[in-house]
């Protein structure tokens, strides 16, 4: 198992440790996962999410070459701007979901999920010209998410500044302790937020600096996962795979590269969609359990679920067969029970302040 530079700080801190793509990561902290969440919601946390991978792209045709890559339009992504979007396969099935940072005309940062670091820059270097350099960085950087209402004010006193005027998935380089940060308004919670790579010698150092303020508490891969589920965002490996394309997931509208980039004749292929569903009561669907229709037939299964804390009842995820994606309602059996769902909109949460203006 891998480790992060903050792993002796969990296991100091009541941090319940768990293996998570090949790291070992805290799934919760003494507190728990549904305290967690509402600081979360009402107050700020810190995520350690040091066990993402950070390729850096350089070149003075990089951005052609990338762009016949990815699927996001690097064309209007100007310096300090960043972008969600994907990797596909010949099929238009999606390899990986990640966001691009522009740091300059002709240098990206994108940011991969965990399992799929060695994947990701083996399909890069394949497709990637000699002229175009890619660096792995992820064993020297290291990511801390601050999140919640409040992160504006605890990362005002950590890196004093004027971040007032930090745009919604834009981001700025500064010094901390003498060491360049970089510092993202993004993340996973559907709250205010900030996503901070820098150093893996400086993990700590600004980990404490937050947590030095007392409207802080951290939280782990359990209440990120509840966070993240209530805003319908889609994880790598249960919601997001190789067999289902971007239009399927419900990310039609993010495809307007006009770039000829690997999938793109099938990006928008739909055969199933991805649904989401209110179950009421706190009982909650899980990974792999089977949806039915009105016809008592198997028409699709779960991806995500969980009961949502913010909410008071339980949501779902599914990939649900394309022609009865739009009944209003469902049967979900899982181990123990049928549950009844109702197909409802996203987010399932509506209150969140991640695009507040501030």
């Amino acid at each position: 198992m891998h480790k992060t530079p903050l792993h002796a700080w969990h296991l100091d801190h009541q941090g319940r440790m768990v293996p998570f793509a090949g790291w070992e990561m805290p799934v919760q902290y003494g507190p728990g996962i549904l305290a967690e969440h509402e600081q979360t919601r009402k107050k700020a946390s810190v995520f350690d999410i040091c066990h993402m991978g950070e390729f850096l792209i350089s070149g003075e045709d990089a951005e052609e070459a990338l762009g016949r890559v990815v699927t996001h339009n690097l064309h209007k992504l100007r310096p300090g701007r960043a972008g969600y979007g994907f990797l596909l396969n010949q099929d238009g099935g999606i390899l990986d979901d990640l966001i691009i940072y522009r740091l300059e005309q002709a240098r990206f940062l994108l940011v991969v999920n965990a399992a799929r670091i060695d994947h990701d820059r083996e399909w890069l270097e394949s497709l990637l010209p000699s002229a175009v350099a890619l660096e792995d960085v992820s064993g020297q950087t290291a990511k801390i998410d601050l999140q919640g209402p409040l992160s504006l004010e605890v990362l005002q006193g950590v890196v004093p500044g004027d971040w007032r005027n930090l745009g919604y998935f834009s981001f700025r380089k500064l010094l901390f302790q003498g060491e360049e940060v970089l510092v993202s308004r993004t993340g996973y919670t559907g709250e205010l937020g900030y996503e901070i790579y820098l150093p893996s010698s400086s993990a700590l150092a600004f980990w404490e600096a937050c947590l030095r303020d007392d409207r802080v508490l951290p939280a782990g891969l359990g209440a990120r996962d509840t966070l993240r589920l209530e805003l319908g965002l889609p994880l790598y490996g249960q919601d997001l795979d190789e067999h289902h394309t971007p239009a399927e997931a419900g990310y039609a509208a993010l495809l307007t590269s006009p770039a000829s980039y690997v999938g793109k004749g099938r990006q928008l292929d739909v055969r199933e969609r991805l649904t989401p569903l209110l179950i009421p009561g706190r009982r909650s669907a899980r990974h792999g359990d089977m949806v039915y229709g009105a016809s008592g037939d198997v028409c699709g299964r779960v991806t995500s679920g969980s009961f949502a804390p913010s909410l008071g009842h339980a949501v779902a995820l599914a990939y649900v067969n394309e022609r009865l994606a739009e009944e209003p309602e469902f049967l979900i059996r899982t181990g123990k029970a049928e549950l009844t769902a109702r197909r409802t909109t996203l987010p399932f949460y509506t209150q969140g302040t991640a695009r507040i203006k501030l």
